[in-house]
C-alpha cells in the first residue's frame, strides 16, 4: 500500500473481539447425511480402506448367507408348472449364490450391494425358487448403517411392489398365491427390523463420533487455557523485570559513553543480555498466545478488516504513511489485533459514526492510531475491559507503548508505538 492511501469500508471481521489468542476450531466431521438424509455425510463414504479383519468378516457372512439361500433352494419345493429347464435352475442358483457373495461389499458400496441383492432376489422369484430375501435384508441393514435413508425406502418399495409380478412370471399362479408368495419372500416386518437395526447402530456410531469430538475440543480448550495461564504469569513475572534491566542498562551504557568514560564489558554483557531475554520472551509470549489452528493476521488484513466496519454502520478511513521495511511476525500480528480491537469496540459502544485508523512507519517504530467521533468525553474514565487489556499485554510484551483515552473534543482514541528494531 503506498503512502497516503485512503480505504473506506465496513463490518469488522468476525471474530474481531478478540485481543487475545485465537480460539481454533475442530472442523472434523462425524457420520454424515446420505442420500436419504440423516447427519453427516454417508459414513461408507469415507471408509476408503476397510481393515483386514472387517473385511474377512464380510466374506464370512457372505459366503454364509450364500450357502444358506443355496440349501433353502435345494431343500424346498419349486413351482410344480414352471418350466422344467436345466438353464433356469443353474440361473436360479447363480442369483441365490450371487445375492449372497454381494454383501462382501455392503461396507463399501452400500447402496450397489442393495440393488445387487434386489436384482438377485427378483430374479431367483422369477425363476421360481421360493426363498425368503435373506441377502437382500442384509443389504438394507448396510445402506441405513451408511446414512442411505431414503434410498433404501424407495427401493424397499419397489421391492414389495415387484416381487408379486415376479412371483407371477415363474408360474400360472393367480395374484391372490402370487401375493402369498412374494410376502413369503419378503414379509414387511423383516424389511421394517433390518432398517431399524441399521439406524440404531448408525445413531450409536454417530453418538459415539460426537462425544470423541467433544472430548477432544474439550482437552484442546483446556490446553489453550493453560497456555494463555502460562502466558499470563510469564508476562507478569517476567516482563517488567526484564524491562526495567534493560532500561537501565541501556541508560547507564549512554550516560558512560557520554561522559567520555570507558562502559564496562560486565554493563555490556548486561544490556546485550538484557534485550536477547526481552526478545526471547516476547517470541515465547506470542507461541503461547497464538494459535496454530488459526490463520496468521497482520498488516497486510488491516484493509479487508477496515471494509469489514460498514456493517456496524461507521465509516472508516485508513490511511499508511511512511515507507514500510520487513516487520517482524510479533509486530505484524499485534497490528491487526490493535486495529481490530479498536474498531469493534467503537462499532458496540462507542455509538459513532466515523472512524479513522492511521498507521505510520518511522525508521525503528510502527505508529497505529485509531481515532472514533464517538460519546466518549475527557472527564470519563475508560474501563479496561478484556480487550484493551489484552492489547496493552500484546503492546507491553513488544517493548511499545499503548494509550487508549477519550479525545479533548469527544471520542475515543487508541494510539500505539511498537518498536521494530530488527530481529537477529
Amino acid at each position: 500500500m503506498n503512502a497516503g492511501e485512503r480505504v473506506r469500508g465496513g463490518p469488522i471481521a468476525a471474530g474481531a473481539s478478540g485481543a487475545g489468542a485465537g480460539s481454533g476450531t475442530d472442523t472434523a466431521g462425524a457420520a454424515g447425511t446420505g442420500a436419504g438424509g440423516g447427519t453427516g455425510a454417508p459414513r461408507a463414504a469415507g471408509r476408503a480402506a476397510v481393515p483386514v479383519r472387517a473385511r474377512a468378516a464380510d466374506w464370512a457372512v457372505a459366503v454364509g448367507v450364500a450357502a444358506a439361500l443355496l440349501a433353502t433352494a435345494l431343500s424346498g419345493q419349486r413351482s410344480a408348472t414352471y418350466p422344467a429347464a436345466a438353464g433356469y435352475d443353474l440361473a436360479g442358483y447363480a442369483l441365490l449364490a450371487a445375492g449372497g457373495l454381494a454383501l462382501a461389499w455392503r461396507r463399501r458400496a452400500p447402496l450397489a450391494v442393495l440393488a445387487a441383492t434386489g436384482l438377485c432376489a427378483l430374479g431367483h422369484q422369477a425363476a421360481g425358487f421360493d426363498v425368503p430375501v435373506v441377502a437382500y435384508l442384509f443389504a438394507v441393514y448396510a445402506a441405513v448403517r451408511a446414512g442411505h435413508r431414503t434410498a433404501t425406502a424407495v427401493a424397499s418399495v419397489a421391492m414389495l411392489a415387484v416381487l408379486p409380478l415376479a412371483a407371477l412370471v415363474s408360474g400360472p399362479h393367480d395374484v391372490a398365491e402370487a401375493f402369498a408368495r412374494a410376502r413369503g419372500a419378503l414379509e414387511i416386518a423383516w424389511l421394517v427390523a433390518a432398517g431399524a437395526a441399521g439406524e440404531a447402530l448408525r445413531q450409536a456410531e454417530r453418538r459415539a463420533d460426537e462425544a470423541e469430538r467433544t472430548r477432544e475440543e474439550t482437552a484442546r480448550r483446556r490446553a489453550d487455557e493453560e497456555r494463555l495461564r502460562i502466558a499470563r504469569e510469564l508476562h507478569d513475572s517476567l516482563t517488567h523485570q526484564i524491562s526495567v534491566v534493560k532500561v537501565q542498562s541501556e541508560v547507564a551504557v549512554h550516560v558512560a559513553r557520554r561522559r567520555g568514560d570507558d562502559v564496562p564489558e560486565a554493563l555490556l554483557a548486561i544490556q546485550e543480555a538484557a534485550r536477547e531475554a526481552s526478545r526471547e520472551l516476547r517470541a515465547t509470549l506470542e507461541a503461547l498466545r497464538d494459535d496454530d489452528t488459526a490463520p496468521a493476521r497482520g498488516l497486510d488484513d488491516v484493509p479487508e478488516l477496515v471494509r469489514g466496519a460498514r456493517a456496524f454502520g461507521l465509516d472508516v478511513t485508513l490511511t499508511v504513511e511512511g515507507r514500510r521495511h520487513g516487520l517482524p511476525a510479533a509486530v505484524d500480528r499485534t497490528v491487526y489485533r490493535i486495529v481490530q480491537e479498536s474498531l469493534t469496540n467503537t462499532a458496540r459502544h462507542a455509538d459513532a459514526t466515523t472512524a479513522s485508523v492511521r498507521i505510520e512507519h518511522r525508521p525503528d517504530t510502527l505508529v497505529v492510531r485509531v481515532d472514533d467521533d464517538g460519546r466518549a468525553a475527557p472527564a470519563d474514565a475508560p474501563v479496561p475491559g478484556v480487550g484493551l487489556l489484552g492489547m496493552r499485554e500484546r503492546v507491553t510484551a513488544l517493548g511499545g507503548r499503548l494509550s487508549a483515552r477519550p479525545r479533548d473534543g469527544g471520542g475515543f482514541t487508541v494510539h500505539a508505538e511498537l518498536p521494530v528494531e530488527r530481529m537477529p
